[in-house]
């Protein structure tokens, strides 16, 4: 049985441990998994422009470079917040600076450790929704994670028919209008977190899987990480 615990680092938090690298990472660590086979975090990434030119000194050049690409400058800020978040969480988990922490990406953008750390046994995963950030960290098991704002989708029924399978199609038709958006969101996400884990993006063929139950040798969780939000996590059970 899979267990997920979190909480959010709201913005009191942040101000109150923004003094030093270890305060602020201290406030985003405090964690009450219930066996240690998950870690979640999620951070609002609302940092006013002073501690995110703070936290971008440990972003990597290529990171500088594709965040000054980004036209807007509320893009720009959260793209640094939150990767430089997850430098700073990586370097709390391998016992070292953000600034050494390596990252390499596969050739569907699933993130990994690299140089020094890519022997680790410590798997991660990312997913972004608008001020949100959402981290996830395991030992030895792939780990993919997806979160995702509940809202109406005018072109949901079309994207069930091309991506759900049939059995998720079918639930999906028999949920009340009125439940069918979280129900959308909840299996889009719980799809999305497995492939992300796979590292297959949406290369691996949606329809051919149920979500629900989770696919044999992984395990497949859904939660509510913030009002108006719905997660789902995927790990490996090998």
């Amino acid at each position: 049985m899979l267990h997920v615990g979190f909480r959010v680092v709201n913005s009191a938090e942040r101000r109150a441990s923004r003094a030093t690298q270890d305060r602020r990472t201290a406030a985003e660590m405090a964690l009450p998994v219930a066996d240690g086979a998950v870690e979640l975090v999620l951070v609002r990434l609302e940092a006013e422009l002073a501690a995110t030119h703070e936290l971008a000194r440990c972003l990597s050049q290529d990171q500088r470079v594709r965040a000054g690409r980004l036209v807007f400058e509320r893009d720009r800020r959260r793209f640094m917040i939150g990767r430089a978040r997850l430098r700073h969480l990586l370097a709390v988990r391998l016992g070292t600076c953000a600034e050494l922490v390596e990252l390499d990406y596969g050739p569907q953008g699933k993130p990994s450790l690299a140089g020094g750390f890519a022997a680790s046994d410590l798997r991660f995963n990312v997913s972004h929704c608008g001020d949100v950030a959402l981290y996830a960290f395991s030992r030895c098991r792939e780990i993919g994670v997806d979160v995702e704002a509940v809202r109406e989708m005018p072109d949901a029924d079309d994207i069930v028919e091309r991506f759900f399978s049939p059995r998720e199609r079918a639930a999906y038709r028999r949920l009340p209008a009125r439940e069918r958006p979280r129900g959308f969101f909840r299996c889009w996400t719980r799809k999305e977190a497995f492939i992300k884990a796979l590292g297959s993006g949406l290369a691996y063929p949606l329809p051919d899987f149920d979500s629900t139950p989770a696919p044999r040798g992984w395990s497949l969780r859904s939660f509510v990480p913030g009002p108006g939000l719905v997660g789902a996590v995927a790990v490996s059970t090998k």
